[in-house]
């Protein structure tokens, strides 16, 4: 089957859906869901997620020049969604999805506490590449509740992850498989 290249994305999921927590000028926090995120180098350590360019995020962080990636499971899925809203600029997505700020160790931008796991942030870069600006961050600090990172190994199944597939569709992890 021919796909259109428009939807070309769509065959490379599901993708790992974060939600990204920035601060504005005057103190703000803004939330929002990304799923055009990946590492991409480890030494040194960055991580670049994809976004609208006039997505507040962007505006947050090439201002403040810090992000926090948090990493959320499935139990609060609805509330990921909910700060996908369309809210104007200055309007805390934090308060309108009932989560709660933690501050950062790292950075201003705050962490999100019902995530189990946090990237903070500092801005390395940001350029538009086609219709979207791609942001690379230099990562500050990385936490992870304990039990799921055992004997340097991340416990995904027991983590619920989320997945995206497309729209209001996500998965999780269930089962994990070797190449050996």
């Amino acid at each position: 089957m021919k796909i259109a290249l428009k939807n070309w994305y769509r065959i490379l999921a599901p993708r790992p859906v974060v939600l990204i927590s920035t601060v504005s000028a005057d103190g703000t926090s803004n939330l929002a869901p990304f799923s055009f995120v990946a590492p991409v180098s480890i030494e040194p350590p960055l991580i670049a997620f994809a976004s609208d360019p006039g997505h507040d995020t962007v505006r947050n962080i090439t201002r403040t020049k810090n992000f926090v990636v948090n990493i959320p499971g499935k139990g609060i899925l609805g509330k990921l969604w909910a700060c996908a809203g369309d809210f104007p600029y200055g309007v805390s997505e934090f308060k309108k999805a009932k989560l709660h700020e933690m501050p950062s160790r790292v950075v201003r931008a705050p962490r999100v506490k019902e995530c189990f796991a946090h990237i903070e942030c500092t801005l390395h870069s940001a350029r538009e590449v086609g219709d979207h600006m791609l942001v690379v961050g230099a990562i500050r600090a990385v936490d992870i509740k304990d039990a799921l990172y055992h004997k340097g190994v991340y416990q995904i199944a027991k983590s619920n992850v989320l997945m995206h597939i497309g729209s209001e569709k996500f998965a999780i992890p269930g089962k994990m498989v070797r190449a050996s």
